[in-house]
């Protein structure tokens, strides 16, 4: 019995054995051309887990001859480095798999750059994280940066139909049958994770009693039970983390509740509760604000609720909030207001206090001019009265650019377009 999982024994021996990525792996594609002309340079691979990394940097490695060597950026220390260096020099260039490649240390990072420098060591680092945020420039400077994309259900069945049938590295040796079912469902559950998935077919086969002809029958129960539920990933740091949250409020914003529901569905399966809380809590005034305020009253209720409840439970009033942000009309006036006012501020457009404005509740304000002209709102009709109120630099200036998407805004709009027009009266 092999001791090494079904996943390591079937990782790509050449560029063309690599299953999806065809975006970096295809014909004429990037990677293809740099292992086709043998001028390879360091690169970072990521994506979430099981999607290809160390395969493809098997493959490159078994495509141009090279020297392969796997290295971790945690678990393994800068003698470890030394000794690939060492290789290196020896047989003038090594392919470096250094996994967890965002974890690099100073000091192993500085004794890495001059060998990708001259070009001994290529690096093919591998992260789950975005690079652009959790890799060291001078790192990433030097490599080229390669996003690998979930697989596909076909992609993933592909992957397991060649396990059963190659019997150097996989299952072949053993009479099997394994229904289509049982295919479809160990890729859709896998979750794109090619290494979940085929682990779980050498644990339901191996697993699996022959019947009176020798056959092992794997059907859908079987792979079912193999499997499990695939742990969903979901890195509560990790960029995809970020992703779905935009995704989610992106599709609120957009009213489509079937999208909606679905990234809750995806936070609320990962536990994400303080997430979801804090985002729906946004969303409420962000992009529905003034043309439905009650809506802001509501979502805070069912976050409250929520998090009395915790999960599973949870999820129902989560669900309604989300239902009725998404069905709601939208208005972003208030944030396109604050954030107008505030880039004036940070650009330096503020400017003094109008006199009038000023605090006068002292002895001595009179003598200064504090106060002296202002007119007090509640004497005159309607509760206003126009007056200058914003400092000389930005009189006449305009943040707030109401809305009518929703009957509460359309009436402040009215409100506001009333005084905007109203003429100064004479001071009092």
């Amino acid at each position: 019995m092999n001791i090494k999982p079904l996943a390591f024994r079937m990782r790509p021996h050449s560029i063309e054995d690599i299953i999806g990525q065809d975006h970096l792996t295809g014909d004429g594609k990037i990677i293809s051309r740099m292992v086709k002309a043998k001028q390879l340079s360091s690169m970072i691979l990521y994506g979430p887990p099981g999607v290809g990394k160390t395969s493809i940097a098997s493959a490159i490695a078994g495509s141009t001859k090279f020297a392969f060597r796997t290295l971790n950026a945690v678990t393994n220390n800068k003698k470890d480095m030394e000794i690939v260096a060492a290789e290196a020099k020896m047989s003038g260039r090594v392919i470096l798999l250094l996994d967890e490649v965002h974890r690099l240390d100073k000091a192993k990072q500085d004794f890495l750059l001059p060998y990708l420098e001259n070009g001994m060591i290529t690096l093919i680092g591998a992260t789950t994280s975005n690079p652009y945020h959790a890799i060291n420039p001078a790192i990433r400077s030097r490599c080229q940066i390669f996003e690998l994309k979930p697989l596909e259900t076909d992609d993933i069945v592909t992957a397991l139909v060649r396990a059963l049938e190659d019997s150097e590295h996989g299952l072949g040796t053993y009479k099997t049958n394994v229904s289509k079912e049982a295919l479809t469902h160990l890729a859709q559950a896998s979750n794109g994770d090619v290494r979940s998935a085929l682990n779980a077919l050498e644990l339901a086969v191996i697993s699996t009693e022959p019947d009176e002809d020798g056959t092992i029958a794997v059907d859908l129960k079987t792979a079912e039970e193999c499997i499990q539920k695939k742990s969903f990933s979901h890195d509560k740091d990790g960029d995809a983390h970020y992703d779905v949250l935009s995704a989610f409020q992106k599709s609120i914003r957009g009213s489509d509740v079937n999208a909606a529901l679905h990234y809750l569905g995806r936070l609320a399966e990962a536990g994400d509760l303080v997430s979801i809380a804090r985002r729906l809590a946004v969303i409420a005034y962000e992009d529905i604000g003034l043309a439905s305020p009650q809506a802001g009253a509501r979502t805070l209720a069912a976050i409250e609720t929520a998090e009395r409840l915790g999960f599973p439970e949870a999820r129902i009033p989560l669900a309604n909030a989300v239902i009725e942000l998404c069905l709601s009309p939208k208005s972003n006036s208030a944030i396109m207001a604050i954030d107008s006012a505030l880039a004036d501020i940070r650009a330096g457009k503020s400017g003094d206090v109008p006199d009038h404005l000023k605090d006068a509740h002292y002895k001595g304000a009179k003598e200064l001019g504090r106060g002296i002209d202002y007119l007090y709102p509640h004497n005159y009709e309607n509760g206003w009265v126009k007056q200058q109120y914003l400092p000389n630099k930005l009189r006449g200036k305009q943040y707030y650019q109401p809305k009518k998407s929703g009957k509460f805004e359309q009436a402040l709009s009215a409100v506001y377009e009333k005084i905007e027009k109203a003429p100064q009266p004479g001071k009092r």
